[in-house]
Protein backbone atom coordinates (compact mmCIF):
# COMPACT_ATOMS: atom_id res chain seq x y z
CA UNK A 1 0.00 0.00 0.00
CA UNK A 2 1.25 3.46 -0.92
CA UNK A 3 2.37 5.66 2.19
CA UNK A 4 0.20 8.26 2.09
CA UNK A 5 2.56 10.52 4.86
CA UNK A 6 5.23 10.24 2.19
CA UNK A 7 2.91 12.46 -0.70
CA UNK A 8 3.39 15.33 2.09
CA UNK A 9 6.83 15.20 1.64
CA UNK A 10 6.58 15.28 -1.72
CA UNK A 11 8.09 18.43 -4.01
CA UNK A 12 6.47 18.34 -7.35
CA UNK A 13 8.32 20.00 -10.13
CA UNK A 14 5.88 22.08 -12.25
CA UNK A 15 5.47 22.29 -16.13
CA UNK A 16 3.83 25.70 -16.04
CA UNK A 17 6.21 28.16 -18.06
CA UNK A 18 8.18 30.82 -16.50
CA UNK A 19 6.05 34.09 -17.98
CA UNK A 20 2.38 34.66 -18.73
CA UNK A 21 1.28 37.59 -20.67
CA UNK A 22 -2.56 38.26 -20.91
CA UNK A 23 -4.18 40.84 -23.25
CA UNK A 24 -7.65 42.72 -22.36
CA UNK A 25 -8.46 44.35 -25.80
CA UNK A 26 -4.82 46.47 -26.59
CA UNK A 27 -3.80 46.13 -23.11
CA UNK A 28 -1.43 43.31 -22.22
CA UNK A 29 -0.13 42.56 -18.61
CA UNK A 30 2.85 40.70 -17.87
CA UNK A 31 3.74 38.00 -15.09
CA UNK A 32 6.88 35.69 -14.29
CA UNK A 33 6.44 32.93 -12.07
CA UNK A 34 7.80 33.10 -8.81
CA UNK A 35 10.58 31.28 -8.40
CA UNK A 36 12.74 30.65 -4.64
CA UNK A 37 16.31 29.79 -4.08
CA UNK A 38 16.18 27.51 -0.79
CA UNK A 39 18.58 25.79 1.26
CA UNK A 40 18.01 22.53 1.05
CA UNK A 41 20.06 19.68 3.77
CA UNK A 42 22.83 22.29 2.59
CA UNK A 43 22.50 22.33 -1.30
CA UNK A 44 21.38 25.54 -3.12
CA UNK A 45 17.91 24.64 -5.26
CA UNK A 46 15.12 26.84 -7.12
CA UNK A 47 11.78 26.00 -6.02
CA UNK A 48 8.37 27.33 -7.16
CA UNK A 49 5.44 26.18 -5.31
CA UNK A 50 5.58 23.18 -3.37
CA UNK A 51 2.51 21.72 -4.57
CA UNK A 52 -1.36 22.75 -5.43
CA UNK A 53 -4.45 22.18 -3.22
CA UNK A 54 -3.35 18.33 -3.38
CA UNK A 55 0.02 16.83 -2.78
CA UNK A 56 -0.86 15.54 -6.33
CA UNK A 57 -1.49 18.70 -8.26
CA UNK A 58 0.92 21.22 -9.83
CA UNK A 59 0.85 24.37 -9.45
CA UNK A 60 2.64 27.85 -9.76
CA UNK A 61 2.54 31.18 -8.35
CA UNK A 62 3.07 34.78 -10.88
CA UNK A 63 4.12 38.21 -10.02
CA UNK A 64 2.71 40.98 -12.35
CA UNK A 65 5.95 42.89 -13.17
CA UNK A 66 4.84 45.08 -16.05
CA UNK A 67 1.62 46.24 -17.41
CA UNK A 68 -1.60 48.33 -15.79
CA UNK A 69 -4.81 47.17 -16.56
CA UNK A 70 -8.13 49.79 -17.13
CA UNK A 71 -11.34 47.89 -17.01
CA UNK A 72 -14.62 48.34 -16.47
CA UNK A 73 -14.33 51.78 -15.18
CA UNK A 74 -11.71 50.38 -12.48
CA UNK A 75 -8.04 51.04 -12.44
CA UNK A 76 -6.80 47.49 -11.06
CA UNK A 77 -3.75 46.81 -8.91
CA UNK A 78 -0.59 47.05 -10.79
CA UNK A 79 3.33 45.94 -10.90
CA UNK A 80 5.19 47.21 -7.63
CA UNK A 81 2.60 46.77 -5.44
CA UNK A 82 3.20 43.05 -4.64
CA UNK A 83 1.71 41.24 -1.14
CA UNK A 84 1.69 37.73 -1.64
CA UNK A 85 3.00 37.17 -4.85
CA UNK A 86 5.86 39.48 -4.07
CA UNK A 87 7.14 37.54 -1.05
CA UNK A 88 11.00 36.39 -2.13
CA UNK A 89 13.86 34.82 -0.25
CA UNK A 90 14.56 38.23 1.90
CA UNK A 91 10.55 38.08 3.14
CA UNK A 92 11.18 34.28 3.78
CA UNK A 93 12.75 34.30 7.13
CA UNK A 94 12.16 30.89 7.96
CA UNK A 95 11.13 28.64 5.02
CA UNK A 96 10.14 25.33 7.08
CA UNK A 97 8.25 23.28 4.13
CA UNK A 98 8.42 25.92 1.83
CA UNK A 99 5.19 27.08 0.75
CA UNK A 100 2.38 25.47 -1.09
CA UNK A 101 -0.50 27.06 -2.76
CA UNK A 102 -2.91 26.81 0.44
CA UNK A 103 -0.71 28.64 2.35
CA UNK A 104 -0.15 31.43 -0.08
CA UNK A 105 -4.05 31.64 -0.49
CA UNK A 106 -4.39 31.60 3.36
CA UNK A 107 -1.58 34.29 3.94
CA UNK A 108 -3.84 36.65 0.49
CA UNK A 109 -7.09 36.09 2.54
CA UNK A 110 -5.98 37.06 6.00
CA UNK A 111 -4.50 40.15 4.65
CA UNK A 112 -8.16 40.85 2.76
CA UNK A 113 -9.43 40.99 6.14
CA UNK A 114 -6.46 42.69 7.51
CA UNK A 115 -6.70 45.36 5.61
CA UNK A 116 -9.62 46.51 6.94
CA UNK A 117 -8.11 46.47 10.53
CA UNK A 118 -5.40 48.90 9.90
CA UNK A 119 -6.87 50.88 12.48
CA UNK A 120 -6.25 49.19 15.58
CA UNK A 121 -3.73 45.92 16.29
CA UNK A 122 -5.09 43.15 15.55
CA UNK A 123 -4.78 39.29 14.51
CA UNK A 124 -6.04 37.05 12.50
CA UNK A 125 -5.78 33.35 12.37
CA UNK A 126 -6.94 31.58 8.60
CA UNK A 127 -7.34 28.18 7.97
CA UNK A 128 -8.55 26.45 4.41
CA UNK A 129 -9.17 30.25 3.39
CA UNK A 130 -11.12 30.67 6.24
CA UNK A 131 -11.06 32.93 9.22
CA UNK A 132 -11.26 30.75 12.25
CA UNK A 133 -10.25 33.10 14.75
CA UNK A 134 -9.79 37.45 14.49
CA UNK A 135 -9.27 39.62 17.77
CA UNK A 136 -8.28 43.60 18.24
CA UNK A 137 -6.59 44.32 21.54
CA UNK A 138 -3.85 46.50 23.08
CA UNK A 139 -1.17 44.55 21.93
CA UNK A 140 -0.32 42.30 19.38
CA UNK A 141 0.47 39.58 22.23
CA UNK A 142 -2.87 39.82 23.36
CA UNK A 143 -4.63 39.69 20.07
CA UNK A 144 -2.84 36.81 19.11
CA UNK A 145 -4.36 34.68 22.28
CA UNK A 146 -7.66 36.29 22.08
CA UNK A 147 -7.99 35.49 18.15
CA UNK A 148 -6.48 31.84 18.91
CA UNK A 149 -8.73 31.49 22.12
CA UNK A 150 -11.26 32.09 19.65
CA UNK A 151 -11.16 28.65 18.68
CA UNK A 152 -8.35 26.94 19.70
CA UNK A 153 -8.78 23.57 17.80
CA UNK A 154 -9.25 25.09 14.38
CA UNK A 155 -6.34 27.39 14.76
CA UNK A 156 -4.03 24.15 14.95
CA UNK A 157 -1.47 24.46 12.15
CA UNK A 158 -3.53 27.48 10.83
CA UNK A 159 -1.84 30.57 9.15
CA UNK A 160 -1.43 33.82 11.52
CA UNK A 161 -0.91 37.18 10.09
CA UNK A 162 -0.36 40.40 12.50
CA UNK A 163 -0.68 44.19 11.56
CA UNK A 164 2.32 44.75 13.90
CA UNK A 165 5.76 43.82 14.94
CA UNK A 166 6.07 40.49 16.13
CA UNK A 167 7.36 40.98 19.61
CA UNK A 168 8.80 38.66 21.95
CA UNK A 169 6.15 38.08 23.72
CA UNK A 170 4.05 37.24 21.00
CA UNK A 171 6.73 34.88 19.29
CA UNK A 172 6.75 33.29 23.29
CA UNK A 173 2.79 32.84 23.05
CA UNK A 174 3.19 31.29 19.11
CA UNK A 175 6.11 28.96 20.26
CA UNK A 176 3.33 27.22 22.68
CA UNK A 177 1.30 26.07 19.54
CA UNK A 178 1.34 24.16 16.48
CA UNK A 179 0.64 26.58 13.18
CA UNK A 180 1.79 26.19 9.80
CA UNK A 181 2.41 30.06 8.66
CA UNK A 182 3.01 33.71 10.78
CA UNK A 183 3.16 36.75 8.85
CA UNK A 184 3.92 39.69 9.81
CA UNK A 185 5.31 43.13 8.61
CA UNK A 186 8.64 42.97 11.04
CA UNK A 187 9.95 40.73 13.98
CA UNK A 188 12.10 42.13 16.29
CA UNK A 189 15.70 39.52 17.05
CA UNK A 190 14.46 37.79 19.83
CA UNK A 191 11.33 37.03 18.50
CA UNK A 192 12.89 35.44 15.39
CA UNK A 193 15.09 33.21 17.77
CA UNK A 194 12.05 32.00 19.52
CA UNK A 195 9.89 31.14 16.32
CA UNK A 196 13.06 29.46 14.90
CA UNK A 197 12.78 26.82 17.22
CA UNK A 198 9.84 25.26 14.84
CA UNK A 199 11.95 24.14 12.16
CA UNK A 200 8.65 23.92 9.96
CA UNK A 201 7.79 26.75 10.66
CA UNK A 202 7.25 28.93 7.48
CA UNK A 203 8.17 32.73 9.32
CA UNK A 204 7.29 35.87 6.46
CA UNK A 205 7.90 39.18 6.68
CA UNK A 206 5.55 41.31 4.17
CA UNK A 207 6.85 44.96 5.28
CA UNK A 208 3.82 46.22 2.74
CA UNK A 209 1.33 45.04 5.45
CA UNK A 210 1.77 48.48 7.33
CA UNK A 211 -0.07 49.77 3.97
CA UNK A 212 -2.76 47.36 3.74
CA UNK A 213 -5.39 50.04 4.33
CA UNK A 214 -4.13 51.53 0.58
CA UNK A 215 -5.52 48.41 -0.56
CA UNK A 216 -9.20 48.42 0.58
CA UNK A 217 -10.57 50.18 -2.16
CA UNK A 218 -8.12 49.14 -4.39
CA UNK A 219 -9.48 46.05 -7.14
CA UNK A 220 -8.25 43.47 -9.15
CA UNK A 221 -9.07 41.12 -11.64
CA UNK A 222 -10.82 38.27 -9.93
CA UNK A 223 -10.35 34.80 -12.30
CA UNK A 224 -12.32 31.73 -12.08
CA UNK A 225 -11.44 28.91 -14.40
CA UNK A 226 -14.34 26.59 -15.47
CA UNK A 227 -14.05 23.30 -15.76
CA UNK A 228 -14.78 23.17 -20.09
CA UNK A 229 -11.48 26.14 -20.18
CA UNK A 230 -13.59 28.85 -19.68
CA UNK A 231 -12.87 31.87 -17.59
CA UNK A 232 -15.41 34.17 -15.10
CA UNK A 233 -13.53 37.45 -14.80
CA UNK A 234 -14.86 39.79 -12.18
CA UNK A 235 -14.22 42.68 -10.07
CA UNK A 236 -12.97 41.71 -6.56
CA UNK A 237 -15.44 42.54 -4.00
CA UNK A 238 -14.65 45.58 -1.79
CA UNK A 239 -16.99 47.56 1.04
CA UNK A 240 -17.99 50.63 1.00
CA UNK A 241 -18.00 50.89 4.74
CA UNK A 242 -16.14 52.72 6.91
CA UNK A 243 -17.87 53.89 9.74
CA UNK A 244 -20.94 53.79 11.54
CA UNK A 245 -22.53 56.62 9.27
CA UNK A 246 -22.29 54.18 6.26
CA UNK A 247 -24.94 51.81 8.02
CA UNK A 248 -28.71 52.02 7.38
CA UNK A 249 -30.98 51.86 10.24
CA UNK A 250 -33.13 48.75 9.39
CA UNK A 251 -36.38 49.94 7.85
CA UNK A 252 -39.02 48.96 5.12
CA UNK A 253 -42.30 49.32 3.71
CA UNK A 254 -44.55 46.26 3.39
CA UNK A 255 -48.00 46.64 1.58
CA UNK A 256 -48.04 50.20 2.25
CA UNK A 257 -47.58 49.48 6.59
CA UNK A 258 -43.85 51.33 7.70
CA UNK A 259 -41.64 49.41 10.00
CA UNK A 260 -38.45 50.10 12.24
CA UNK A 261 -35.97 48.91 14.18
CA UNK A 262 -36.68 50.55 18.18
CA UNK A 263 -33.67 50.21 19.34
CA UNK A 264 -30.96 52.12 18.25
CA UNK A 265 -26.90 50.55 18.55
CA UNK A 266 -24.78 50.80 21.33
CA UNK A 267 -21.60 52.11 20.68
CA UNK A 268 -19.58 49.14 21.25
CA UNK A 269 -22.75 47.05 19.35
CA UNK A 270 -21.22 49.40 16.16
CA UNK A 271 -18.03 48.54 17.40
CA UNK A 272 -18.56 45.36 16.97
CA UNK A 273 -20.72 45.54 13.49
CA UNK A 274 -18.22 47.06 11.71
CA UNK A 275 -15.47 44.77 12.82
CA UNK A 276 -17.75 41.74 12.27
CA UNK A 277 -18.75 43.30 8.33
CA UNK A 278 -14.95 43.50 7.99
CA UNK A 279 -14.18 39.73 9.07
CA UNK A 280 -16.74 39.04 6.86
CA UNK A 281 -15.53 40.11 3.81
CA UNK A 282 -13.00 37.06 4.08
CA UNK A 283 -15.98 34.11 4.97
CA UNK A 284 -16.80 32.03 2.28
CA UNK A 285 -20.84 32.06 1.61
CA UNK A 286 -23.52 31.60 2.94
CA UNK A 287 -22.23 32.78 5.91
CA UNK A 288 -23.42 34.05 9.87
CA UNK A 289 -20.85 35.19 12.49
CA UNK A 290 -20.89 36.72 15.98
CA UNK A 291 -18.20 38.92 17.47
CA UNK A 292 -18.41 40.49 20.79
CA UNK A 293 -16.03 43.28 21.62
CA UNK A 294 -13.73 42.76 19.05
CA UNK A 295 -13.48 39.54 19.17
CA UNK A 296 -14.88 36.15 17.25
CA UNK A 297 -17.53 34.04 18.90
CA UNK A 298 -18.52 31.94 16.60
CA UNK A 299 -18.25 31.50 12.64
CA UNK A 300 -20.36 29.83 10.42
CA UNK A 301 -19.31 29.17 6.62
CA UNK A 302 -20.21 27.69 3.18
CA UNK A 303 -23.71 26.42 4.13
CA UNK A 304 -26.54 26.60 1.51
CA UNK A 305 -29.35 28.02 3.43
CA UNK A 306 -28.95 31.17 5.93
CA UNK A 307 -30.66 29.68 9.17
CA UNK A 308 -28.92 26.37 9.09
CA UNK A 309 -25.49 28.51 9.03
CA UNK A 310 -26.56 30.20 11.68
CA UNK A 311 -27.39 27.46 13.89
CA UNK A 312 -24.05 26.06 12.68
CA UNK A 313 -22.37 29.02 14.11
CA UNK A 314 -24.17 28.47 17.50
CA UNK A 315 -23.23 24.69 18.06
CA UNK A 316 -19.52 26.33 17.38
CA UNK A 317 -19.47 29.10 19.31
CA UNK A 318 -20.82 26.79 21.89
CA UNK A 319 -18.17 23.62 21.74
CA UNK A 320 -15.59 26.00 21.32
CA UNK A 321 -16.31 28.07 24.59
CA UNK A 322 -16.53 24.43 26.30
CA UNK A 323 -13.76 23.09 24.91
CA UNK A 324 -11.69 26.47 25.80
CA UNK A 325 -13.26 26.08 29.68
CA UNK A 326 -12.06 22.81 29.48
CA UNK A 327 -8.90 23.35 28.53
CA UNK A 328 -8.02 26.58 31.18
CA UNK A 329 -9.74 23.91 33.71
CA UNK A 330 -7.73 20.51 32.83
CA UNK A 331 -5.57 21.15 30.66
CA UNK A 332 -6.92 19.03 27.73
CA UNK A 333 -9.68 19.15 25.61
CA UNK A 334 -13.34 18.69 25.78
CA UNK A 335 -13.07 15.55 23.47
CA UNK A 336 -10.39 14.23 25.48
CA UNK A 337 -12.04 14.81 28.87
CA UNK A 338 -14.78 12.84 27.08
CA UNK A 339 -13.02 9.89 26.40
CA UNK A 340 -11.54 9.26 29.54
CA UNK A 341 -14.83 9.67 31.67
CA UNK A 342 -16.19 7.06 28.90
CA UNK A 343 -12.36 5.35 30.20
CA UNK A 344 -13.35 5.31 33.65
CA UNK A 345 -10.45 7.79 34.15
CA UNK A 346 -12.65 10.62 35.18
CA UNK A 347 -16.15 11.63 36.84
CA UNK A 348 -19.09 12.44 34.64
CA UNK A 349 -19.19 15.67 36.75
CA UNK A 350 -16.34 17.39 35.62
CA UNK A 351 -18.38 17.37 32.03
CA UNK A 352 -21.55 18.08 33.37
CA UNK A 353 -20.44 21.33 35.24
CA UNK A 354 -19.02 23.00 31.64
CA UNK A 355 -21.74 21.96 30.04
CA UNK A 356 -23.98 23.95 32.69
CA UNK A 357 -21.19 27.01 32.29
CA UNK A 358 -21.16 26.94 28.77
CA UNK A 359 -25.36 26.51 28.31
CA UNK A 360 -25.66 29.50 31.28
CA UNK A 361 -22.65 31.43 29.37
CA UNK A 362 -25.07 30.48 25.74
CA UNK A 363 -21.46 29.20 24.16
CA UNK A 364 -20.37 33.03 24.88
CA UNK A 365 -22.94 34.54 22.94
CA UNK A 366 -25.12 36.73 25.75
CA UNK A 367 -24.78 40.13 24.09
CA UNK A 368 -22.65 39.12 21.14
CA UNK A 369 -23.06 40.54 17.62
CA UNK A 370 -24.22 38.82 14.63
CA UNK A 371 -23.38 39.19 10.99
CA UNK A 372 -24.87 38.20 7.89
CA UNK A 373 -23.10 38.09 4.33
CA UNK A 374 -26.87 38.67 2.93
CA UNK A 375 -30.75 39.42 3.89
CA UNK A 376 -32.62 36.88 6.09
CA UNK A 377 -35.22 35.87 3.47
CA UNK A 378 -37.44 34.72 6.62
CA UNK A 379 -37.32 35.73 10.10
CA UNK A 380 -36.48 32.35 11.68
CA UNK A 381 -32.94 32.59 11.18
CA UNK A 382 -33.08 36.00 13.30
CA UNK A 383 -35.56 33.91 15.97
CA UNK A 384 -32.86 31.54 16.42
CA UNK A 385 -29.76 34.43 16.65
CA UNK A 386 -32.06 35.88 19.63
CA UNK A 387 -32.89 33.23 21.24
CA UNK A 388 -29.37 32.40 21.88
CA UNK A 389 -28.75 35.91 23.69
CA UNK A 390 -27.41 37.66 20.74
CA UNK A 391 -28.19 42.05 20.79
CA UNK A 392 -27.72 43.02 17.89
CA UNK A 393 -27.31 41.86 14.10
CA UNK A 394 -26.04 43.73 11.15
CA UNK A 395 -27.06 42.27 7.63
CA UNK A 396 -27.55 43.96 4.07
CA UNK A 397 -31.45 44.20 4.47
CA UNK A 398 -33.13 44.29 0.73
CA UNK A 399 -36.05 40.99 1.38
CA UNK A 400 -39.27 41.43 0.82
CA UNK A 401 -39.85 40.01 4.58
CA UNK A 402 -37.59 42.49 5.93
CA UNK A 403 -40.18 43.60 7.82
CA UNK A 404 -40.61 40.14 9.83
CA UNK A 405 -36.75 40.17 10.49
CA UNK A 406 -37.80 43.75 12.34
CA UNK A 407 -41.02 42.42 13.96
CA UNK A 408 -38.82 39.69 15.57
CA UNK A 409 -36.21 42.10 16.96
CA UNK A 410 -38.90 44.52 18.42
CA UNK A 411 -40.69 41.66 20.13
CA UNK A 412 -37.87 40.50 21.77
CA UNK A 413 -37.23 40.83 25.44
CA UNK A 414 -34.59 42.64 25.95
CA UNK A 415 -35.27 44.13 22.23
CA UNK A 416 -32.80 43.71 19.64
CA UNK A 417 -31.49 46.27 17.20
CA UNK A 418 -30.36 45.63 13.44
CA UNK A 419 -28.59 47.69 11.21
CA UNK A 420 -28.76 47.42 7.23
CA UNK A 421 -25.39 47.80 5.25
CA UNK A 422 -26.98 48.22 2.26
CA UNK A 423 -24.57 46.18 0.28
CA UNK A 424 -23.72 42.01 -0.03
CA UNK A 425 -20.73 40.41 1.08
CA UNK A 426 -20.87 36.72 -0.91
CA UNK A 427 -17.56 35.33 -1.69
CA UNK A 428 -17.22 32.13 -3.23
Amino acid sequence: MKDIKKTYSTILDDNFPNEMTITFGDQKLHYRKKIWKINDDGVQVERGLRYGENPSQEAAMYELVNGNLLLAGCEFIGHGNSLVSGIDENMLIQFGKHPGKINLTDIDNSLNILKYLMDKTAAVIVKHNNPCGVAYAPTIAEAFNKAYRADRIAAFGGCLALNKVCDKATAELINNYYLEVVVAPEYDGEAINILKNKKNLRIVKIPRIDRLADFRNAVFPDFKSLIDGGIIVQQSSTTKIRSKDDLLPAETEYKGEKYSIERKPTDREFDDMLFGWYVEQGVTSNSVLYVKDGVTVGIGTGEQDRVGVAEIAIYKACTKYADLVCYDRYGISYKELTLSIQKGERNISDKNMIDEETAAAKGGLKGAVAISDAFFPFRDGVDIIIEHGISAILQPGGSIRDFESIQACNEANPKVTMMFTGERAFKH
